[in-house]
């Protein structure tokens, strides 16, 4: 049921303010606002679980208050790779396991402090740590997916397709139950000559630059893949998305795009909260696919029966 109006407003009212917010560098105000509009008594929080204690990394964990084997969803978040902390994503969080979907959302390190290596492995460790604590957690290390938004959606989208970034834990591609990309980055090489960051964390030459292109990467043992995207996205070419598919579909694996008209780079994620929901049926497509894609143990256990 959708909130009465006089609650809907002001909330489109704050989003809508969004971008003006961004450009002056008051993503900490924009982030604190939109997760004071969302409080839930009914979903378990745990905060600041180190994974990897050598670099003081955490991630925090939300979960539906009566958990058992609940799918997972490790969301990497966005910002450029340059900057954002996984406490402004706690919406996410929340509207994951409002749903009983239990979430998981690890910070990284950023450029300049590393390049795209050092943020790919820590990525790749915060899935492995969730890949190890998944019963714990109260889902099933067969049913864990990968999500990202932007920049994070990048990240993401390798975990799902280059094999090099989970092997030192014993994993594959193929072990996720599926990869969910917002607006990512997956195919933008060659890197312009004046976006002086990301030719540094990515290399100026075309053979540096394609290792971060997930559609390099593509051979036929990836997760299934649910691309969401908006068309009127100014950041983040609705191509990438485009492209990852048609990759997808040379190699006849599972892959869903969805292109919402008139819909905008930060727009497509805000549209998690419910008041946004009108615009851009974002949380009801993703909840759609990891409910389409149970885990293999789920899987077996079906052709058995049958």
């Amino acid at each position: 049921m959708k909130p009465p109006h006089h609650v809907r407003a002001p909330l489109i009212t704050l989003l809508l303010c969004t971008a003006t917010l961004l450009l002056s560098g008051c993503q900490t105000t924009l982030f604190a606002a939109i997760n004071t509009t969302d409080q839930r008594h009914d979903i378990q929080q745990q905060r600041n679980i180190e994974f990897d204690p050598p670099h003081h990394l955490a991630l925090n964990i939300y979960r539906p208050e009566h958990t058992e084997h609940a799918p997972i969803v490790v969301f990497i978040y966005g910002g450029s790779w340059t900057h954002g902390e996984r406490q402004w994503y706690r919406f996410v969080g929340t509207a994951l396991a409002a749903h009983g979907v239990i979430a998981v959302i690890p910070d990284y390190r950023k450029y300049p402090q590393v390049k795209m290596d050092g943020f790919m492995q820590d990525a790749a460790e915060a899935l492995a740590w969730t890949h190890q604590h998944a019963s714990e957690l109260g889902g099933s290390s067969d049913d864990i997916f990968v999500m990202g938004h932007s920049a994070g959606g990048q990240i993401a989208a390798l975990l799902a397709t280059d094999p090099q970034w989970l092997a030192p834990y014993g994993m594959q591609p193929r072990d996720l139950a599926g990869f969910i990309g917002l607006a990512g980055c997956y195919d933008f090489a060659p890197i312009a000559s004046n976006e002086k960051d990301m030719l540094g964390m990515f290399g100026r030459t075309l053979a540096e630059q394609q290792r971060a292109q997930a559609v390099t990467f593509v051979h036929g043992a990836e997760p299934p893949m649910l691309l969401l995207h908006g068309t009127a996205d100014k950041e983040v070419a609705p191509s990438n998305s485009i492209s990852l598919t048609h990759t997808m579909q040379a190699q006849h694996e599972d892959v869903t795009l969805k292109l919402y008209p008139g819909i905008g780079h930060i727009a497509l994620l805000f549209a998690l909260l419910r008041p946004m929901h009108e615009h851009a049926p974002t949380l009801e497509d993703i909840l759609a696919f990891i409910h389409s894609h149970p885990s293999s143990i789920t899987q077996t256990a079906k052709a058995h029966a049958g």
